[in-house]
C-alpha cells in the first residue's frame, strides 16, 4: 500500500494560494482595462470639447470651464489608470511567486510518487524471486534423487 504524500495538505493549500493570484490578477486586469477605457473616453470628450464659435462671455466662460474641468478629469484618469498598471504588475508578481511555490510541492510529490511506486515494484520482484527460488528448489531436488 502506497503512503500518501506527507505535504498533501500544504500542497492543496499552494494551490489555492495561486487560484486566488490568478483571480485577483484577473480581477486587476479588467479594472486596468476598465480605466484605459475611461480615460480614452475622457480624452476623446476633452479632444471634442471646443470653443464656441459666436456667443458672448458667458458661453466662452462655459467652454473654458468644461475644458479645464476634463484636463483635471483626464489627469485623474491617468492617475487611475498608472496605480491599476501597477495592480496589475503586483498580482502579476504575487501569482509568479504563488506559481512557483506551488510547481516546488507539485515536482515534491511526482517524486514521491515515483519513488513509492519504485519501492511497490522492487517489493514485488522480491516476491516472484521468492516464489521463483521456492519453485526451483522442489525441482532441484526432484532431479537429484
Amino acid at each position: 500500500m502506497t503512503r500518501a504524500f506527507p505535504l498533501a495538505g500544504l500542497l492543496r493549500m499552494r494551490g489555492r494560494a495561486e487560484e486566488q493570484a490568478v483571480a485577483d490578477l484577473a480581477t486587476a486586469r479588467r479594472d486596468e482595462a476598465r480605466a484605459a477605457d475611461l480615460r480614452r473616453a475622457t480624452a476623446a470628450a476633452l479632444a471634442g470639447a471646443g470653443m464656441p464659435a459666436t456667443g458672448d462671455d458667458i458661453a466662452w466662460m462655459a467652454a473654458v470651464a468644461s475644458r479645464s474641468t476634463l484636463a483635471a478629469l483626464l489627469s485623474e484618469r491617468d492617475h487611475q489608470l498608472g496605480r491599476a498598471a501597477e495592480t496589475v504588475q503586483d498580482c502579476s508578481e504575487a501569482w509568479s511567486v504563488a506559481r512557483r511555490d506551488a510547481r516546488a510541492l507539485e515536482l515534491l510529490e511526482e517524486r514521491h510518487v515515483a519513488t513509492e511506486r519504485a519501492e511497490e515494484l522492487h517489493a514485488e520482484q522480491v516476491v516472484l524471486d521468492e516464489v521463483a527460488a521456492r519453485g526451483a528448489a522442489p525441482a532441484r531436488i526432484g532431479a537429484t534423487s
